[in-house]
Order: structure tokens, then sequence, then C-alpha cells
């Protein structure tokens, strides 16, 4: 099934059953008020709310009403937490080889992780408000799981289990601000400003024979300004799979419901699919010719990240954003949506 977060002029929006075409959509707060509600609660709401996707599906209740994805959130809008990997190592040695780095051994054996911000998660169509250019900012186009509780030390076989979603993402980082923080010795803060995530998230049922348990083996389409920056398959590549990231956000600590895990950056070896981000673009560049050629992400640009199905259906919806001066736009919860009509 489907899900999403109706804005509604609360923190937590309102939970919303979602059809399989992304055209429609149930308020099923009846059940449970939000997804995280929902998540507290999967085994016993879980089954209720497929129901009423199935009903959705068949042929739109009454109270269905057609879907706007530029009213809804990110599907948790805020969650008690987001560890971000970094499972493709092919992006990893690329960033590091353009400045003459090299990769240390023990980067294979386990995955790197930081824990980021996750007050505030940007819905799909929000605008990336952003102080400064000066900061470089970028992209990563990203596929994320919402787990269950997961218990501490679980298996990396087993962890898969409690994978209860999966969405689009979008991990706005600034790169000017990287080097001067990680000198430091103490990891991401002020470089890791916005995430966003796509309109819907999905069970894993809804994937199909693309996801085999661990892995989502699907293009992730990327653009920028209407100008592909690539096309990477996420399943292709992929070092770390879901269950050994979940596993290892688990070793010393229990995850609680709604903690979001990100794959980082999608990236393959194939250079003929482009990047997922425009820092391992200008890797390349200055790889091949001593120096980047591609600029960071300006006031204005449009990044739009989605994934289809085998029948080029869009499966979570598209991220797409614009790149907004903070000055002209702050960063504030946007006023609440006026109630749907129904059909």
């Amino acid at each position: 099934m489907k899900l999403a977060t109706l804005r509604d002029g609360t923190r937590d929006g309102t939970l919303l059953v979602v059809s399989r075409e992304l055209g429609h959509a149930l308020k099923a707060d009846h059940l449970a008020p939000t997804l995280q509600a929902a998540l507290d609660d999967w085994d016993y709401l879980a089954p209720q709310l497929e129901q009423l996707y199935n009903e959705l599906n068949a042929r739109p209740p009454g109270p269905a009403f057609e879907l706007d994805l530029a009213q809804l959130m990110a599907p948790l809008p805020r969650a008690y937490q987001w560890a971000d990997a970094s499972a493709y190592l092919n992006h990893v040695e690329l960033v590091r080889k353009a400045r003459g780095a090299e990769m240390p051994p023990e980067f294979r054996k386990e995955p790197l992780m930081y824990q980021g911000g996750s007050d505030s998660m940007l819905g799909a169509r929000d605008d990336i408000v952003i102080a400064s250019e000066d900061w470089g900012i970028d992209l990563e186009a990203e596929v994320a799981v919402i787990t269950g509780d997961v218990p501490m030390g679980i298996e990396r076989d087993k962890a898969p289990q409690h994978i209860r979603l999966l969405a689009l993402v979008n991990d706005v980082s600034l790169r000017n601000l990287v080097p001067a923080e990680l000198a430091k010795g103490f990891g991401f803060f002020q470089s890791k400003a916005w995430t966003a995530f796509s309109p819907v998230a999905a069970t894993p049922d809804e994937l199909g024979e693309a996801w085999d348990g661990k892995r989502l083996h699907l293009p992730l389409l990327v653009h920028v300004n209407d100008a592909e920056l690539g096309h990477p398959d996420a399943g292709r590549d992929m070092n770390f799979h879901f269950g050994q990231l979940i596993a290892h956000a688990a070793k010393t600590r229990p995850l609680g419901a709604g903690t979001i895990v990100g794959s980082g950056t999608v990236s393959n070896k194939d250079r003929s699919v482009g990047c997922g981000c425009l820092a391992e673009k200008r890797a390349l560049e200055t790889i091949e010719h001593g120096a980047p050629r591609t600029a960071f992400l300006r006031f204005g640009d449009r990044v739009r990240i989605e994934m289809l199905d085998a029948h080029g259906r869009s499966i979570f919806g598209a991220i797409d954003q614009r790149v907004a001066p903070l000055a002209s736009r702050a960063a504030q919860p946007q006023p609440a949506a006026e109630e749907p009509a129904t059909s």
C-alpha cells in the first residue's frame, strides 16, 4: 500500500491512504491520526489500512478525493531518528579520488553512517531554503527505508523484516561547509541542511520483483533544471544492503518505530548512467580535466527525483523542489491546506 501525510496546519499532518496510481486518497485518521501513530501500532493497524487501500484501488469510495501532491508533507514530517549511510562505495571512492585521497580498507568492511536532523523534514514540493549560494548547495538522490521497532544487536539477515515502508530522498548537502566540519573530527552538522522526501511512502510489496528484500532494483531518475543528471540503478553497486545498514545502526541501541535509514547517494560504476549528486559529477570532471566544470545549485534552480516502475508509472511521486534564498522566504511551516473536496 501507499501512505502519505496531508498538510493540515499541524506539525505532523493527517495520515492518508493513496491509490496505486497516486490519483486519489482517503483520510485514515479514524484509524491512526498520523503515520507515526500507524507505525507505533503497525501489526494491528496495517491490515485495516490495507483494506482501505484495496477499496480505494478497486473503486474510489465516497470519502475519497483527488490528490494534489503539492498539498503533502513528508510522509514523516518529523521523525524520531534519521540515520543516513553511504552504501555505494563507488561514490565514496570517486569523491576521495578527486581530492587525491585513497579509500581506507575499513570503509569496505562496515558502512559509513551519520545521524542527521529529523525535526523538520521537507515535503516533496517544499522549497530548499538556504542562506547563501557560497555554501555549495548540492542534492543527493537516495532511497530510504522506514522501520518498525528494531531490537538492539539484530543480525543483518533478520533486520529487513522490520522494514515497513520505502521512500525517496533528497538529502541536501552544503559541500563547501563539509571540509571544515570534518576537520574538527566530530562529523556533519551545519553542512547537512534539509532532507526532503517523496510525496508517498510504499510498503515493500508494492515494488514487486524490483524489491529483493534488501535492495531496490530500479533506476532513480535525477534532473536539475529539466536536464538529466543521471539515472543510476538503486540496486546495482550497493555494497551495503538495507539489512546491513539497519543492523549497523542497531549495534549498540534499539531503533524506535519510525526510524528512517537512508542509502546515501545512489551511484553506479557505469559512467553512462550519470550521477545522483553534483559532487560526484564534479569529482569525475576533476579526475578527467583537473578541475570541476559543473557549478553547485543556485537560487531558482529546480531539482527533480523520481522512480518509475516497469510500466513507466511513478511509484512514490516525484520530489520536485526549487532552491530559494532565506531572505525572500523564511523556512517556516506552510499554511494549512484547504479541506479537500470529496467525490
